[in-house]
């Protein structure tokens, strides 16, 4: 039998589409953490079937942005004292900053090397955002 204790503080990942936890994962660097992580795959879910949950035994700063491209139907729980102090419901962003480059090689993003690039949603259910200097399109 599994079993995966409580967390007294940090952060539970959870409702993440089945096969996406290790993505998630990898993207918020725990494969290289310290401390407590677990990363639980094909969970079963009265609602989604199955699902993966990440556990993380720590404080951390995530990037609900990317986690929102991802998978937008994730639920952040933070915990303190072994109890669920605040849910956080996810959703896809309909801006984003610093996190696409534009692949457009005449875009003047690529010449002048900017960093903060926006781009918006143009696509919800391919999850497609466009630069918002050339309209290049580019997805996660």
């Amino acid at each position: 039998m599994l079993n995966i204790n409580s967390i007294r503080k940090g952060i539970v990942i959870d409702h993440i589409k089945a096969g996406c936890g290790y993505k998630i994962f990898k993207q918020l660097g725990l494969h290289k953490a310290d401390y407590s992580v677990a990363l639980l795959k094909n969970v079963s879910s009265n609602a989604m079937g199955k699902k993966d949950i990440i556990k993380i035994e720590n404080e951390i700063n995530i990037d609900f942005t990317v986690l929102g491209i991802i998978d937008s139907n994730i639920t952040v729980n933070v915990i303190e004292d072994e109890k669920i102090k605040e849910k956080i419901k996810l959703s896809i962003p309909k801006k984003v900053k610093g996190i696409f480059k534009c692949k457009n090689p005449r875009c003047i993003t690529t010449v002048e090397n900017i960093d903060e690039v926006e781009f918006i949603l143009v696509n919800n259910e391919n999850k497609e955002y466009k630069c918002e200097y050339c309209e290049s399109r580019t997805s996660l």
